[in-house]
């Protein structure tokens, strides 16, 4: 049986050295500030990320596709490094135009194995689904029961922010301007999701305490196999890692995984948010 690679992009969250550590790929999106621009995570941290969107005067950041010939790159660096077959898990299609570039590369390697998955969501969403691919592929499932598999659980997903405004979201066309207004007026903290692969709102609380034990309480309100937190600034993820776990006696903590939400997803959420992610049990 030949050895199976998983690819994802840096939409996924997941920091560089958890990704080597399992044997993962990321392809980089692109973050710019006015007339700069890097590669995410590789040429632009998290850290520095936020460093420089809360200085003072920093224009707004905006996000771009990774493109087709970066995943074509990647695809052919894994191949030449010996694996058999790849499983690229891409942030969602309705959210980026990054899984298209994912498609478009599969296509030009025709002679190769290569399954894409469309994770339907972001962040630590599609983390975790790498994560759980990547554990597969160690243990030596094909690549076409990695993928499958990976698409099966792509509704265990489930994803839950709170934001301290939508302004950002609507900044990057996420969300309209009427409802980004909507919760400006209201002082309401809103906690946005994904569903069917769109970002939705999925409720309002009017403190950012209440708004942290919401979130950890629609986390944990059916059986989780993995947990994704997302750090930051105002982030208050011990607090959050907190509430989850007594929420669910017996847990493993050591399966909560935490990352430092980065440049791909940060300039859509905005500094103050506090949440993650869980796959449910499935």
């Amino acid at each position: 049986m030949g050895r199976v690679a998983v690819v994802t992009d840096s939409a996924s969250d997941l920091s560089l050295a958890r990704a080597e550590a399992a044997g993962i790929t990321i392809v980089p999106l692109l973050v710019r500030f006015g007339d700069r621009e890097w590669r995410c995570g590789t040429e632009m941290a998290p850290d520095a990320f936020w460093d420089v969107m809360l200085a003072p005067g920093a224009p707004q950041p905006t996000t771009a596709a990774a493109s087709a010939g970066d995943f074509k790159a990647a695809y052919e660096g894994i191949f030449a490094g010996g694996a058999d077959a790849i499983v690229c898990v891409t942030v969602g299609g309705k959210l980026s135009a990054t899984l298209k570039s994912a498609l478009i590369a599969r296509d030009m390697l025709p002679d190769r194995e290569i399954h894409v998955v469309d994770s339907d969501t972001a962040s630590m969403g599609i983390g975790l689904l790498a994560l759980l691919g990547a554990e597969m592929a160690a243990a030596g499932t094909d690549a076409a029961a990695v993928a499958a598999e990976l698409r099966r659980r792509v509704p265990h997903i489930e994803l839950y922010v709170a934001l301290d405004t939508l302004e950002y979201l609507r900044r990057g066309g996420r969300i309209s301007g009427a409802r980004a207004t909507m919760g400006t007026l209201l002082s309401v903290k809103p906690i946005v999701s994904v569903r069917d692969g769109e970002v939705v709102q999925a409720e309002r609380v009017r403190t950012r305490s209440r708004a942290r034990d919401r979130v950890a309480d629609l986390l944990t309100e059916s059986p989780v196999e993995r947990v994704g937190l997302l750090d930051g600034p105002g982030a208050d993820v011990a607090g959050l890692r907190a509430a989850v776990l007594a929420r669910m006696p017996g847990f493993d903590p050591d399966r909560v995984v935490i990352e430092t939400m980065g440049p791909s997803i940060g300039p859509h959420v905005g500094p103050g948010f506090g949440g993650g992610v869980v796959l449910r049990t499935g």
